[in-house]
């Protein structure tokens, strides 16, 4: 079986004024790329701890595929507004590009996975960040577009929340109505450039918390310059994928892992 060596509560940054910033790593002996994960939680809750689903073993069976993990925290929307956790983000990927090598990584490779919000950062800094560059991305149930998300989440049969309670107006510090500048300067579809990476969305076809349209969003932006992208639709899936067992998670997440590894 793969050793794989884990280091914990590294402190990649600490912002004036806020805690210090710490990440996690699973690294397997000589890892192909170095896999920036990210946790979900509507941008207000989560921790970089916790797996997409439940499973303590889910960071050591990715790294077992050959992935070194950085499962990465970053500020909440009750500490900092946006662009802060996206701040933490390329601070983290900058701290890993120069210390990488400390920690078994021999690779210059970099990867990133998100779910949810931390899909939806994942794909941000994929694309606005270019160095160092990210090779692939994959993003499970990730809002990609603040100012289309209630209108989506509407006619996928849920509830909008619109005001400046919601999840993406405390990300924001207002409504996406309120300051739609701000909501497109942190939407993924807003930031598709030419030359991106390739992307693999998956998705519930049942998710009404953040629809499945806002994986098709971007996928049809990144196609749109010529960029590579696939949208999985699970059958039956809502947001999180609470229908699934833990067997069909995991085969789901080592698909994952290695759309990845193909794509170095």
């Amino acid at each position: 079986m793969t050793e794989v060596a884990v280091f914990r509560e590294v402190v990649y940054a600490q912002p004036p004024g806020f805690r210090p910033l710490r990440l996690d790593l699973h690294v397997p002996p000589e890892p192909a790329a170095l896999c920036l994960y990210l946790h979900g939680g509507g941008w207000r809750v989560g921790s970089r701890t916790r797996p997409p689903f439940d499973d303590p073993s889910f960071f050591e069976r990715i790294a077992r595929l050959g992935l070194a993990v950085a499962s990465i925290e970053y500020r909440l929307s009750g500490e900092a507004r946006f662009p802060a956790p996206l701040e933490d983000l390329t601070g983290a990927a900058r701290y890993l590009a120069e210390h990488r090598r400390d920690f078994g990584v021999s690779t210059d490779a970099t990867v990133s996975w998100g779910v949810s919000a931390g899909g939806h950062l994942a794909a941000l800094h994929a694309l606005t960040t270019p160095t160092p560059a990210v090779s692939a991305v994959v993003c499970w149930y990730a809002p990609t577009d603040l100012l289309h998300l209630p209108d989506d989440i509407d006619a996928a049969g849920g509830q909008a929340d619109r005001g400046p309670g919601s999840r993406e107006a405390l990300l924001l510090g207002a409504t996406a109505a309120e300051r739609p500048d701000l909501a497109r300067a942190a939407s993924p579809v807003h930031a598709v450039r030419q030359g991106p990476p390739p992307f693999l969305l998956m998705h519930g076809d049942r998710d009404v918390a953040v629809p499945c349209r806002q994986s098709h969003r971007l996928a049809r932006a990144l196609r749109t310059v010529g960029g590579v992208a696939g949208v999985e639709e699970v059958p039956g899936a809502g947001h999180m994928f609470p229908e699934l067992g833990l067997e069909a998670l995991r085969r789901l997440a080592a698909r994952s892992a290695r759309w990845l590894l193909r794509h170095v």
